[in-house]
């Protein structure tokens, strides 16, 4: 940076442009470019799925399992009278086409070992489709 000390004539305009400011800001355009080159130049190559291929018109039932706090496990309703029901009922829903989901929703104050073993039943009978719902009233 440079200043002018010396006293110029009375009044008149400094006639001096200050380059600084417009050289910062060249150079960090600069930066901006070299560091967003590389990025715009990465490809990956993604398999995005045939539109001839549609998608199933049939949409898979839903298997609403609950377990209670005390460790009861309800089939859409009907109460499990334990693991060996629970897997009965897996065995006759894997073959179906499409294969049902599952919608786990256990009780926040039940055991975990009971949703594990839940869980391990399916995964035995090769139940596929498996998610949680209504997890929103764990948070607090």
């Amino acid at each position: 940076m440079s200043m002018s000390v010396g006293a110029a004539e009375d009044g008149a305009p400094m006639m001096e442009i200050n380059t600084t400011p417009l050289i910062d800001v060249m150079l960090v355009l600069i930066i901006v470019l070299i560091m967003s080159i590389p990025v715009m130049t990465h490809a990956t190559k993604l398999d995005m799925p045939q539109s001839n291929n549609p998608p199933p018109p049939v949409r898979p039932d839903v298997i609403q399992i609950d377990i209670d706090f005390d460790g009861t496990i309800v089939w859409n309703g009907t109460v499990v009278s334990g693991i060996p029901q629970l897997e009965s009922f897996f065995r006759s829903e894997r073959d179906k086409e499409p294969q049902p989901e599952i919608h786990l929703r256990p009780d926040r104050r039940s055991k975990y070992e009971t949703t594990a073993l839940v869980m391990a039943a399916a995964q035995r009978n090769r139940m596929k489709k498996m998610g949680f719902v209504n997890v929103a009233e764990f948070r607090e």
